[in-house]
């Protein structure tokens, strides 16, 4: 497969999460991976666990979600896996549909075997999810295949990130991607913290991104501007077909107008500069100039009332008024003329 270099691309790199949001149909799925291709993505992603690979089958104490204010309340985590997880013999259907519709499918392994699954369908780069990114012999599992790496950063200190990266580059890693994440389901724009993108980037020497989980486009278009090489958001066909992820997945008009926005707001980013750009060049016409408002006979004085600072462009900058006041015209001069030098005293 041809390698992936996110450091030189022409423009954010947009990835579609499926998750669970295929609801454990693989017509739903391959609906999903439709639709994001439909809607411009760059890539589509899955997760590549078990119920078993993520934890045990238990579902009291701390295997079980009592948090009122958690979106999998009343959930066992087993369960919930279970509901959520994406069937390994569905995934080399969903990679070369994705094929098919010109995006790239790459895959969040959980564990060692989900690496060596996703190495027999050559999926061309690796997403270490938030919550695993302290499992750092995953991550040199991961890196170790010579694959880009990405790592979303929810939850993780400076300190932790530290210690991922040098997982990461110690265990081969060439190419990583650090994603900017708050573990929030859905996150809010308040804690999203966007300035921490650039700080993020300097202090590990790397891309960085953003994976948003907030509701609508706001914040991943503000991400671009802070310097976010790519875009990771949740995808599903609709909210109100539910799944374990719907409450804060994109919808695929959204996802559209996702991808268009953050390429123009990258493209808006341009250089620094002043002065008339090129598409300004006809513009110029419309500035203020210094006109003569009334018709003048040669030797008459210019005052205020018979020169004002009025549209078109044409006549001296506004800044000369002074100058030109008290001045005498050298010929005879009609209403609409712009001021010029070359007509006075």
């Amino acid at each position: 497969m041809e390698k992936i270099d996110f450091n030189n691309r022409k423009k954010p790199f947009i990835v579609a999460e499926m998750s669970g949001n295929h609801n454990q149909s693989l017509e739903r799925a391959l609906a999903i991976v439709d639709a994001a291709a439909d809607a411009g993505v760059d890539a589509i992603k899955l997760q590549t666990y078990t119920a078993d690979t993520l934890t045990i089958d238990k579902s009291d104490g701390e295997f079980f979600i009592s948090d009122p204010d958690n979106l999998w309340k009343g959930e066992s985590l087993y369960n919930l896996y279970k509901k959520a997880y994406t069937p390994w013999e569905w995934q080399e259907q969903i990679f070369r549909r994705a094929k098919e519709k010109g995006i790239l499918c790459f895959s969040t392994p959980f564990d060692d075997t989900a690496v060596d699954f996703l190495e027999g369908l050559d999926c061309p780069c690796y997403k270490i999810a938030s919550f695993e990114n302290v499992d750092l012999g995953l991550i040199r599992k991961a890196a170790g295949t010579g694959k880009p790496l990405i790592i979303s950063t929810g939850m993780a200190s400076i300190a932790e990130l530290d210690d991922c990266v040098r997982a990461a580059r110690e265990a081969g890693c060439k190419d990583l991607t650090l994603l900017k994440c708050t573990s929030s389901y859905p996150a809010s724009p308040e804690g999203t913290n966007l300035r921490t993108i650039p700080h993020m980037r300097d202090l590990f020497d790397c891309n960085v991104g953003l994976s948003d989980h907030t509701l609508g486009i706001g914040a991943a278009v503000a991400s671009i501007a802070y310097g976010a090489t790519m875009i990771e958001k949740h995808f599903t066909l609709a909210r109100a077909d539910g799944g374990v992820d719907s409450a804060f997945s994109m919808e695929p008009a959204e996802m559209k107008q996702l991808v268009i926005e953050c390429e123009r707001a990258w493209q808006a980013l341009g250089g620094i500069s002043y002065g008339v750009q090129p598409q300004e060049k006809n513009s110029l016409q419309f500035r203020r100039s210094l006109y003569i408002v009334k018709d003048l006979k040669k030797g008459d004085m210019l005052t205020r009332e018979n020169v004002r600072s009025i549209r078109p462009g044409f006549g001296l900058p506004p800044k000369y008024m002074d100058a030109v006041i008290g001045r005498h015209v050298n010929c005879d001069i009609s209403r609409g003329t712009p001021v010029d030098w070359t007509l006075l005293m």
